[in-house]
């Protein structure tokens, strides 16, 4: 089937060639940092994890959405989400892909992440978040690649697929469970330090992944002229809502678990985010833009005929979308480090080298979902 990405018109093949420019780029700048060491990256001692963690994190909640079309349609019957669910598992295999190559990028040593799985120690949280990121990349793989061909042959999808994709719906929940016990495993971090982290990362993933594949299908119809159909559009639609308000209330909960308890380390991190702390506030105009916008998102989605309208939809998924990747990446990440354990406040910029490299993952991941999708749209537009 993959000779059918090989197909294309001009406007087609600029875009493939426009990425592949972009990953030069990133590949370029990774040698760089491969040969010189994390010292060319704005990391350091007190801010560990930048912009390639940050990205990460997001895109974990992108890998793990796909579960809201997966789950409808093959749980419950759903037949609306015939047509998106196979764009929301190619999604999720290069989200999934991006997570594991943003992870390399992180690593000074990226050899070593062999010893992960040369040695493992279940006690680690990193030995199961590299298990759950594997393991859900192949279960997409398999059972999207294998139900899409037998639809291509036009006959029933093999038998042993459908326990596969039953596997992948709790293992979709589970990769965005296990990063974030990554985070709150870590007691001298006391934003990262709550209960409701988890859920909150998953209310995150299930606003922005369904309002990011809400995008990709107004892409796709305007581009090739596949249509998803108007009520599976309309039904993420209101998933994102949904999502959307839990993920802000959750957020409220933890403004009100610091502010009222009065409790110094907890109050410190947002105080620093949203406010500034001692005279430094690098990322208080994002996260006021990131709340702003996202609030403002939300409205529009809380009323059925602005989400209803295909513009007022495509700027609230774009809004909520923007709104997390600020709050969940950027904010989370690198708030999470200031004050350090030692009350210090050190920030951090990423460098030239470490944007370049960002945007070249992201272009290797908008690569092969776009040749995922150019066969998968050929598949289901065959006569």
């Amino acid at each position: 089937m993959i000779e059918k990405a090989l197909k294309g018109d001009r406007s087609y093949w600029g875009w493939i060639v426009f990425l592949l420019f972009i990953i030069a780029a990133g590949v370029y700048s990774y040698a760089r940092q491969l040969d010189t060491g994390l010292t060319v990256t704005g990391m350091g001692r007190d801010v560990s994890w930048g912009v390639y963690i940050a990205q990460f994190t997001f895109l974990v909640g992108v890998a793990a959405s796909a579960v809201m079309v997966v789950l409808p349609y093959y749980l419950h019957d759903y037949k609306a989400f015939g047509k998106i669910v196979i764009v929301g598992e190619f999604m999720a295999v290069a989200a999934t892909i991006m997570c594991i190559l943003f992870i390399l990028a992180d690593m000074g040593r990226p050899d070593r992440v062999l010893n992960v799985l040369l040695y493992p120690t279940p006690h680690s949280m990193v030995f199961w978040d590299v298990t759950v990121l594997n393991g859900y990349l192949l279960l997409n793989i398999i059972s999207g690649w294998a139900v899409l061909g037998a639809e291509r042959k036009g006959v029933p999808a093999p038998k042993w697929v459908k326990p596969v994709i039953y596997l992948s719906i709790p293992w979709a929940i589970s990769i965005h469970t296990v990063t974030a016990f990554l985070y709150a495993g870590l007691p001298g971090r006391h934003l990262w330090l709550t209960a409701v982290l988890a859920p909150r990362f998953l209310a995150s993933a299930f606003a922005a992944g369904p309002a990011l594949l809400i995008l990709v299908t107004y892409i796709l119809k305007k581009t090739t002229g596949f249509d998803a159909g108007k009520e599976a559009v309309n039904k993420l639609a209101v998933i994102v809502t949904y999502a959307a308000v839990v993920n802000f209330f959750l957020i409220g909960m933890e403004f009100f678990t610091a502010f009222y308890s009065n409790i110094p380390g907890h109050m410190h991190s947002l105080q620093y985010l949203f406010f500034g702390l001692h005279g430094k506030g690098q990322l208080v105009s994002w996260m006021w833009f990131s709340m702003m916008i996202g609030l403002g998102s939300l409205v529009v989605l809380l009323v059925p005929k602005l989400r209803k309208s295909s513009t007022w939809l495509i700027a609230a998924c774009l809004g909520i979308v923007l709104s997390i990747w600020i709050d969940k990446g950027v904010g989370l990440i690198l708030g999470g480090f200031v004050p350090s354990p030692l009350e210090e406040i050190v920030e951090y910029f990423p460098t030239l080298i470490e944007i370049s490299v960002t945007l070249g993952i992201w272009a290797i991941g908008i690569f092969l979902l776009t040749i995922l999708l150019k066969v998968a749209v050929a598949v289901k537009t065959q006569d």
